[in-house]
């Protein structure tokens, strides 16, 4: 039931990449609607997490769980049956807050039922496999759900998962509330969510070029927001996240992890599905197909991660998954162009890999840091950095590779003026303009748009091996050689 619940909402993070092409042609949003559409879902909910958490541990991990999914349910209603762009982005919002109040309770209460450091890791490695396999398989199931009805179906096909767990957790689900918890702390939920979405609105501006002064005053809002709320906390005796935990170096460096790894999967999922139907003309359930080794490999990896952690070690299992997300970004940046898919298809398999195991090492760091009662508390950071993750990578990377790809549809095109502008925007706008103009100038058109598409690939794949190589490093020194998951909490 909380693997259904997860898997849900791990799938509407990527279940629209594939939809994306059918959704611009009947909605007809522009680049900006198109990032917000994909990436608002991911940012709310990343907002949200730390405040749900501590609401979870306060008045109860089955209420939230099912408050939640309830409106999950009503948001994939609304989504589904937007006719402007502005409300499908609405439904978006919704369903990110619904999936915030669902998330932390569903590793919390993994570690509410598996006190066994053991077997509380295997639990995480299922727990990860599903939350992996949902980002990976929402492209695959999307792509499916388009091309047989439409793009509503991604958002329909939530309504009977969720009446059917629901009416099964109101029986099932046991309840579990904190003893001894103060009331919540609302001027810190209000500077944690303020906080986060505007650090989220300004690396996402920035990242697109261009940044007017609001963005950068934003940006700093942010910080300085998220600042005031971890001296609040500080002072608090009983906080809505405990921040001194942060002075762990292992705690940093899973939570830091996990954020790394789903950047890097929610970007690639992204701009792969995209490359696969325009640049190569695939169906979205053919493009959706052509994603799966990366759900195959992260479901391997999660489930191998228990394992090779009891014997090498959290280090090592961080280390090696990270390891693999630079591999596959490597692969992908030395490929000749034009990409092929083979190699695309081991990009994935190597990227699902290293989060499968990079994930689930660090959701056992995280959760079996903190005691019983703060589990919550340990679920909001690590879904905070998972779905921030997802969010960050379209945002960043999805901007620095749509740059790329404005920088290099710079040339004469056949076409008027508002045309060439429209082709310049994005590799969907190129290929709205090429049917327009047909015959010989729509595929010049198409041909240009499909190189730069392929080389601002390749370009964002070099810049995404930096971040995670720094990233890796950072990893390395802050976890001790030998440390393990004991639970001694």
């Amino acid at each position: 039931m909380l693997c259904a619940s997860l898997l849900l909402v791990a799938m509407d993070a990527t279940i629209l990449n594939v939809a994306l092409p059918s959704l611009i042609e009947d909605l007809r949003p522009d680049a900006l609607e198109q990032l917000w559409i994909i990436d608002i879902y991911g940012l709310v909910l990343g907002g949200l997490l730390v405040t749900s958490g501590a609401v979870s541990d306060r008045w109860g991990r089955k209420l939230l769980f099912l408050s939640g999914f309830v409106l999950f349910g009503v948001a994939s209603v609304l989504a589904a049956t937007a006719h402007t762009s502005v409300q499908l982005i609405g439904g978006r919002v919704l369903l990110g807050l619904g999936g915030a109040l669902v998330m932390p309770s569903t590793l919390s209460l993994i570690r509410t039922i598996f006190t066994d450091p053991r077997e509380r890791a295997r639990a995480i490695g299922v727990w990860a496999a599903v939350a992996g396999a949902g980002a990976c398989v929402g492209p695959l199931v999307g792509g499916a759900l388009v091309e047989r009805y439409s793009w509503q179906a991604a958002f329909w096909v939530n309504v009977p998962v969720v009446v059917a767990t629901v009416a099964a957790g109101v029986r099932l689900l046991p309840e579990y509330r904190a003893p001894g918890t103060g009331p919540l702390d609302w001027p810190g939920a209000l500077l944690s969510v303020a906080g986060v979405i505007a650090l989220a609105w300004g690396i996402k501006h920035l990242a697109k070029g261009g940044p007017e002064a609001a963005d950068v005053v934003i940006l700093l809002a942010g910080i300085v927001l998220l600042a005031l709320f971890a001296r609040r906390q500080l002072r608090l005796h009983d906080p809505l996240l405990d921040v001194r935990l942060f002075r762990n170096g292992p705690f940093v460096a899973a939570a830091l992890a996990t954020l790394l790894a789903m950047l890097a999967i929610g970007a690639a999922l992204f701009l792969i599905s995209l490359w696969l139907q325009y640049v190569h003309g695939y169906s979205p359930s053919e493009a959706g197909l052509r994603t799966l080794p990366s759900a195959l490999a992260m479901l391997a990896g999660s489930l191998a991660s228990p394992w090779l952690m009891h014997h090498m070690g959290v280090r090592t299992v961080l280390a090696t998954g990270l390891g693999a997300l630079a591999a596959g970004f490597l692969l992908l940046a030395l490929a000749p162009e034009p990409t092929t898919y083979p190699v695309v298809a081991v990009v994935l398999a190597g990227l699902g890999l290293g989060d499968g195991l990079a994930i689930t090492a660090s959701a056992s760091v995280l959760v079996s840091s903190v005691p019983q009662h703060r589990a919550g508390q340990a679920g909001a950071v690590s879904e905070t950095a998972y779905e921030l993750g997802v969010g960050l990578g379209v945002a960043l990377l999805g901007s620095i590779h749509a740059a790329v790809y404005a920088s290099r549809m710079t040339g004469a095109l056949p076409l008027g003026a508002a045309d060439a502008a429209l082709a310049r925007e994005s590799v969907g706008g190129a290929a709205e303009a090429a049917e327009a103009a047909g015959g010989d100038r729509g595929r010049q058109v198409l041909r240009a748009a499909r190189a730069a598409f392929d080389h601002a690939l390749t370009t964002t794949a070099y810049v995404s091996v930096g971040i995670v190589v720094t990233v890796t490093v950072l990893v390395v020194c802050l976890v001790p050689r030998g440390f393990k998951v004991t639970g001694s909490h």
